[in-house]
């Protein structure tokens, strides 16, 4: 039976197990053990141990429950109610005034916590009751967060960019050197479309607050500096070469516990609930990962991959064609699964077409991140959506609505930066080459 055939079925066999509510890595496990019963005769109990522990017990993966951790720990201190105050009077004077502390709050906090959810409920908390008090129209204010909320998987350190890397067993030193450019293409074009609309809707702008001296604004400034800090000691440390991504994180955690403690919000209570709440989120991760690493060397035997890539390759799709095809598949993806469970589900089938389509892996880890930042504000399953709708209680669609002109603008970055891929490895190339 030609291994095209197979396709079908795991992927309806996926489908109904996850549309009956079964966990994700127990619905890709589910449909692991059909494929090896049906279409292989390799011994499961073989298989599944090896390939899981395979998955899991790579050393690059460390970095990933310390740096979800940090975020974790900083969730739960008052760096969000700091970024605010050191942000605000420094945008009072840009078209759009308070909503650029959405964007670059979210910029900001997403270079320390490096989770999407985390990212939007944080500086939602903070922002959002702040914007409303002040009379600025929900809609935009609601959609700049959900969209900004996204930064944490692009701005380094990206824990979808640690799963990416492991996947496709390519540099995270250099997928995150990658996501620094991109990362600020996205944050200037937030900004400005939010500039203009200031300008076009003045009705709708609140009246602006008096103006602080520059002696408060920089007294105000003090507030970022732990928070610049930190960053510049994880991120330098990875980029200059002195330290791994795992030592990276080790350095962000001792970090975020010493600005915890010396902001006084350090207490036995918020540090036991950090470390809770990073176990439980670093073991659905590697749960699904190691469910689809079981998957993925099932697909393997099947020979799935190779059928699928030697069908992709009698198509002779260019580049940018194949480019379009993947962003519409993760696009639809994006409906019914979160971002890390697309990455490790699809990673193995796609992996022979991009090298097939002579398609730079750094770049297309990349492109990965930001079509799952996409998939982040597409309903039904957008998870930023149902942050933000928790957040302030508007039903799904109100929230899905104000996020359409920002979806539009994360869509467009796409367009770029597969029009000018230099744009994502030109940073990797330069710091690697000057060592």
């Amino acid at each position: 039976m030609d291994p095209l055939y197979y396709s079908p079925i795991l992927i309806i066999a996926l489908l109904f197990l996850l549309g009956s509510g079964i966990w994700i890595a127990i619905s890709l496990l589910g449909v692991a053990i059909i494929g090896i019963f049906v279409f292989s005769d390799a011994p499961v109990d073989l298989v599944m141990p090896s390939s899981i522990w395979s998955a899991v017990s790579s050393w690059t993966l460390t970095a990933l429950p310390l740096f979800i951790w940090m975020g974790e720990i900083l969730f739960r201190t008052r760096l969000a109610d700091d970024l605010f105050r050191g942000l605000a009077p420094w945008v009072t004077r840009l078209p759009g005034r308070l909503l650029h502390v959405n964007v670059i709050g979210c910029g900001i906090f997403a270079a320390v916590s490096g989770s999407s959810a985390a990212t939007a409920a944080t500086v939602g908390q903070m922002s959002l009751p702040e914007l409303k008090r002040r009379g600025y129209a929900e809609p935009i204010s609601i959609g700049s967060l959900a969209a900004s909320g996204t930064l944490g998987l692009l701005i380094p350190p990206s824990i979808i960019m640690i799963v990416y890397g492991v996947s496709a067993n390519v540099s995270i030193a250099r997928l995150f050197l990658a996501g620094v450019i991109p990362g600020l293409l996205v944050i200037t074009m937030f900004m400005t479309y939010i500039a203009i609309w200031s300008l076009i809707n003045r009705e709708k702008m609140p009246p602006a607050d008096a103006g602080l001296s520059w002696a408060e604004k920089f007294d105000r400034l003090r507030l970022l500096l732990p928070t610049v800090l930190l960053i510049v000691a994880v991120i330098g440390s990875i980029y200059t070469g002195f330290a791994t991504a795992t030592e990276a994180a080790t350095l962000g955690v001792v970090g975020s516990l010493a600005i915890a403690y010396f902001s006084g919000s350090l207490s036995w209570e918020n540090f036991k609930v950090s470390l809770y709440g990073a176990t439980r989120t670093s073991c659905m991760i590697g749960f699904i990962i190691a469910a689809a690493a079981f998957l993925s060397v099932v697909m393997g035997y099947a020979g799935i991959p190779r059928a699928l890539a030697e069908w992709i390759g009698t198509m002779n799709l260019s580049a940018y064609q194949l480019i379009f095809a993947l962003t519409i598949l993760y696009l639809i993806l994006g409906c019914f699964l979160d971002g890390i469970s697309m990455v490790v589900l699809t990673t193995a089938i796609i992996m022979p077409m991009v090298d097939a389509a002579k398609i730079d892996l750094i770049w297309f880890g990349v492109f990965v991140v930001l079509v799952v930042e996409i998939a982040q504000l597409t309903p039904p399953v957008g998870f930023n959506l149902f942050v933000v709708q928790g957040l302030t209680g508007r039903d799904i669609l109100y929230v899905a609505r104000s996020v359409l002109p920002f979806f539009t603008l994360l869509c467009a970055a796409i367009v770029i930066l597969t029009i000018y891929p230099e744009l994502v490895t030109w940073l990797p190339t330069t710091m690697f080459s000057a060592r």
